[in-house]
């Protein structure tokens, strides 16, 4: 099988970004990268998700400059691929950020398991008598993507 590779347009980048919603979240804090997978929406250049504490909210939170790949494979005819280079914002819970979580919250529970990747730990986790949801938004500073189409 033979492919020809073509760069996407931003276009065509945020169009794949609008109909996708798992990806790998990278983030790096002294020197160290850490990449995790997340379910994400996407609308008007905000990546919005969702986590409880951990790792992957301390790293963001020491260094806001992030990266996020999605990509989809066809039934053996190619794949497309794109990565955002972006900016950590969280959205505390507090009324000066009420409007963005509740935008967060809008887009992402559009799917049924939307919640899950960010809320499951592999040990258990103590009750805190105040809400321990994060959200958050990954501001797009520049995106990219690649697709390899099939010539047969």
């Amino acid at each position: 099988m033979s492919y020809i590779l073509k760069d996407l347009t931003q276009a065509e980048c945020f169009a794949f970004l609008e109909h996708s919603r798992f990806g790998h979240l990278a983030c790096c804090k002294d020197d160290k990268p850490y990449l995790v997978p997340i379910y994400f929406a996407y609308a008007k250049g905000v990546i919005y998700s969702f986590s409880m504490p951990g790792r992957k909210v301390d790293w963001m939170r020491a260094n806001e400059n992030v990266c996020l790949q999605i990509d989809q494979h066809g039934a053996g005819k190619g794949w497309t691929s794109v990565v955002v280079d972006g900016r950590f914002e969280e959205f505390p819970d507090t009324d000066l950020w009420r409007n963005e979580r509740l935008q967060a919250w809008s887009l992402l529970q559009k799917h049924f398991d939307w919640w899950e990747i960010g809320a499951l730990k592999p040990q258990p986790q103590a009750t805190a008598s105040e809400s321990e949801h994060i959200f958050y938004g990954i501001f797009v500073r520049e995106v990219t993507g690649r697709t390899a189409l099939s010539l047969d």
